[in-house]
């Protein structure tokens, strides 16, 4: 199966995942607050161990103070375009949680279950006909500090959300790498009983 973005699966899926790609070129043009909520409340549903739904967001609409705060945490490269989106918003896990005594013990799949939520938050966007683009460039100190992030939590990402534009808005540097990135074949890196080196 191939897919309009070129992509090529080699077993049947749905052709929504072929289609979700995390573009740099964004067309600047405001996102309503209704059409944002409806993305985050797809990440709502996502999966996590006993429930705990460790994801938290931090978020700002293009023109805004907030916008300019997560703006102002991520590396310099992805301010070269993230200045575009719609939305920038930071990825948040509970990395501890309070046990039934009170004490406050490790979230061992923090990471795992807010990952979970941004994928689907990343689907639903291509449903609304955004794309969400997930960083790992950012200043996570400064994003603790800069957003009022409390003991608890960790910095997983950042994200972009828009509608994509034509690459040639985007620096020629950039430009030249605005193509969907294919994958590696799911055999490697699945194994049956065994860890496959």
């Amino acid at each position: 199966m191939t897919d309009e973005t070129g992509r090529r699966a080699d077993h049947a899926v749905d052709r929504l995942f072929l289609d979700r790609w995390s573009p740099r070129a964004f067309t600047g043009e405001p996102m309503p607050q209704e059409t944002m909520l409806t993305l985050f409340e797809a990440a709502r549903w996502a999966p996590s161990a006993g429930n705990s739904q460790p994801w938290r967001f931090v978020y700002g609409h293009r023109g805004t103070e907030a916008f300019q705060r997560i703006y102002e945490t991520l590396d310099e490269g992805n301010r070269r375009w993230t200045h575009m989106a719609s939305v920038l918003a930071v990825v948040l896990s509970q990395t501890h949680r309070k046990s039934a005594s009170g004490e406050m013990r490790p979230t061992h799949t923090h990471a795992f279950d807010t990952g979970a939520a941004w994928g689907y938050l990343a689907l639903q966007a291509r449903l609304s006909g955004y794309y969400a683009h997930a960083m790992g460039g950012i200043d996570r100190d400064k994003a603790m500090t800069d957003l009022g992030v409390p003991d608890g939590f960790r910095v997983e990402a950042a994200m972009a959300i828009g509608r994509m534009a034509a690459r040639e808005t985007l620096p020629e540097d950039l430009m030249k790498r605005e193509v969907p990135s294919d994958r590696k074949p799911v055999s490697e890196f699945l194994s049956e009983g065994r860890f496959a080196r």
